[in-house]
């Protein structure tokens, strides 16, 4: 019976496959592409045709072979966006799902499985995790164990590879629709005893978090708004992938502020190649939609917050820090900084990421790492 739905699943993919790239699909197409003889082919055509998976879109006319077309009930895909960020051996893996319900399954699973994930959280439907290449064992199976797990990393010049273990409804979705997933390159999957074994490899891209600060005046803007505007203009560049949008209150003391004092950040991961273009085109777009001669920008890539760069951060939420002492800082880090006296606050956004939203907009809260 397993070799019939395993049969029956890589048919009606196939069918799926077909309808989506042409609108329809024949006999001859599931024939050829699945390498059956002919009447299987038709065998298979008319049960799905019988099940309702497959519609007649056009009759048999004369040497016109009838054209079909697979339909489902079932989403294509749960799995929105798959893709990986790379900083030397560590790896960050975001997974954004169409329900916040499944990003909290998969990352309950996770957390629980171990493998070579070091952290695991959750921001609505986005699931990020942290690992390192190389692996290490798991066990999956039903309740207490967990459904699903990642038990090794590997990469390969430019791509990343995950490896997966899982049952019952991970098992699913790793086999029918996580290759659907924005960022996938590919993705190969086998069964064995129930338990499902399988690979996901996306693009080994840069993470870059770019911090803004001052782009607003006291008659109008605001550095969120710009901020937001700024994620999506470069989510429009080919290999640019946006991840999050935060604010950052910073010291609520210092009198130049136009309001609160807060900045922002922004994250997003992009192919190494397209790097320049994309800091070229967040400068160019900053410059242009500030309201504020004095607006700054602060760009860094990499996962990892250094310990001297945190510290940076709690200056700028306990005192008033000097230009000079910012340039010194992003000197230090490698951090590339542009525009006016924002560029305190927008290095001082950058030094804050990956930190708990109730930490970033508390200024009076430790940062507790």
């Amino acid at each position: 019976m397993s070799s019939v739905l395993e049969h029956r699943r890589d048919y009606l993919r196939l069918m799926r496959q077909f309808t989506l790239d042409n609108g329809f699909f024949t006999v001859t197409d599931i024939q050829k592409s699945a390498g059956i003889p002919r009447s299987t082919a038709q065998d298979w055509v008319s049960r799905l045709l019988r099940e309702g998976c497959v519609l007649i879109r056009d009759e048999k006319r004369g040497r016109n072979a009838a054209r079909y077309a697979a339909i489902s009930a079932m989403p294509s895909s749960t799995c929105r966006r798959i893709f990986t960020a790379v900083d030397g051996e560590n790896v960050a893996i975001y997974h954004e799902c169409v329900s916040g319900a499944c990003a909290a399954f998969c990352g309950y699973h996770h957390s629980l499985a171990g493998g070579v994930l070091t952290r695991v959280s959750r921001d609505g439907t986005l699931l990020r995790e942290s690992a390192a290449v190389g692996r290490k064992e798991i066990n999956v199976g039903l309740p207490p164990l967990p459904a699903v797990g990642i038990f090794g990393i590997e990469r390969d010049g430019d791509t990343i590879t995950q490896h997966i273990r899982c049952i019952g409804g991970p098992a699913y979705s790793l086999s029918d629709m996580m290759s659907r997933a924005e960022g996938v390159i590919h993705v190969e999957s086998a069964s064995r005893n129930h338990i499902v074994e399988g690979k996901i490899r996306t693009h080994a891209l840069m993470q870059v978090t770019i911090g803004i600060d001052d782009t607003d005046t006291k008659e109008g803007g605001a550095t969120f708004a710009l901020a937001l505007a700024l994620l999506n203009h470069i989510s429009r560049i080919k290999g640019v992938i946006p991840i999050s949008h935060q604010v950052v209150m910073l010291n609520p003391s210092v009198y130049t502020k136009t309001a609160g004092n807060s900045a922002s950040y922004i994250e997003v991961a992009v192919l190494p190649a397209r790097y320049g273009s994309l800091v070229e085109k967040v400068r160019r777009f900053v410059a242009d939609e500030s309201l504020s001669d004095d607006w700054g920008i602060a760009i860094r890539t990499g996962l990892h917050v250094p310990e001297g760069l945190r510290e940076y951060g709690k200056q700028v939420r306990a005192s008033v820090v000097a230009r000079t002492v910012a340039e010194a800082t992003a000197e230090r880090f490698g951090i590339s900084l542009y525009g006016g006296n924002g560029i305190i606050g927008a290095l001082g956004a950058v030094a804050l990421t990956n930190l708990p939203n109730e930490v970033l907009l508390d200024p009076s809260r430790d940062l507790g790492e």
